[in-house]
């Protein structure tokens, strides 16, 4: 049966994770749903490792675009290497600010405070969902146009749009709901990136991003259960967590293949708003079930 619920998950994770509607979201509510706990170690883990088999889709997709923009030539990728950088950079100031300030003020006082314990929460996640929505919307229906082709370098930002981007990456960490994707490129959009220029940039920015994460939730994992179990079933307890959660990888690589094309598709032929209509109606949605006692 755990099996079963992981194959589902995974599914819900890799079709929702490379549409911009928020996966950790649409992951969140379907555990809820199958009676299974968000906020656990076990569950967290599971859904970075979900992350990591959309990660490993995104460069299966992306890698001919990427190697013929960003590795074309030396020049070209250091430029990409320092913009992706400092988007990063941004991500971690304001991602990690957000992170200690909800652990160590808004949580102060809760016994092991961390920011995970906000992530089964309904009431917050309908909010993001509708923030999200709000953004995408508006980046499909009115965003600059781009800078004409000939004008543009092989990676289309600019420092400034790097960092904006990364900027409001870093708003994502700490709550479901609040699309990566759909924000990351709707601001990319926004201040004038190409959409093709912006959807890849924002994803090269995800496979950076993927592998602290996953290091976070190992570590968690692992804090969580030497508290209570001591090292030795701590690490029989990570091995047995992480089974199924490379199987869930695997499905969730799978799915991601099928909404990457999906995604490009519709961002190309300049349908990106529908997807903020979507984040608006699953945020109504959410309401509902958090009033429903979920």
């Amino acid at each position: 049966m755990l099996l079963l619920k992981i194959l589902l998950l995974s599914i819900v994770q890799g079709l929702a994770e490379l549409l911009p509607v928020s996966s950790s979201a649409h992951v969140v509510v379907a555990e809820k749903l199958l009676g299974l706990d968000p906020t656990a170690p076990a569950m967290t883990l599971l859904l970075v490792m979900l992350h990591t088999g959309t990660m490993f889709a995104v460069i299966v997709y992306f890698w001919r675009q990427w190697r013929a923009t960003y590795f074309q030539n030396a020049q070209t990728f250091w430029r990409f290497a320092g913009l992706a950088a400092l988007a990063t950079f941004f991500t971690g100031l304001i991602g990690g600010g957000l992170i200690e300030f909800i652990e160590h003020v808004l949580l102060r006082g809760t016994p092991h405070a961390e920011v995970e314990q906000l992530f089964g929460r309904l009431d917050l996640i309908a909010p993001a969902l509708a923030v999200a929505g709000v953004l995408i919307l508006i980046a499909g229906l009115a965003a600059k146009q781009p800078a004409p082709a000939a004008a543009q370098d092989a990676v289309g930002c600019t420092a400034r749009q790097a960092g904006w981007i990364g900027a409001v990456q870093g708003l994502c960490l700490p709550f479901r709901g609040f699309s990566r994707s759909g924000a990351t490129i709707s601001v990319g959009m926004l201040t004038g990136v190409a959409r093709a220029r912006a959807e890849a940039f924002s994803f090269a920015l995800a496979v950076v991003l993927t592998p602290p994460a996953i290091a976070r939730e190992v570590l968690r994992l692992v804090k969580a259960e030497h508290l209570h179990q001591g090292t030795a079933l701590a690490s029989a307890s990570l091995t047995s967590a992480m089974m199924p959660s490379l199987l869930g990888a695997v499905c969730s690589f799978l799915a991601g293949l099928v909404a990457l094309k999906w995604l490009s598709r519709w961002l190309e032929s300049g349908r990106w708003h529908w997807f903020g209509v979507y984040c608006l109606a699953a945020a109504a949605g959410v309401a509902v079930l958090h009033h429903a006692g979920f």
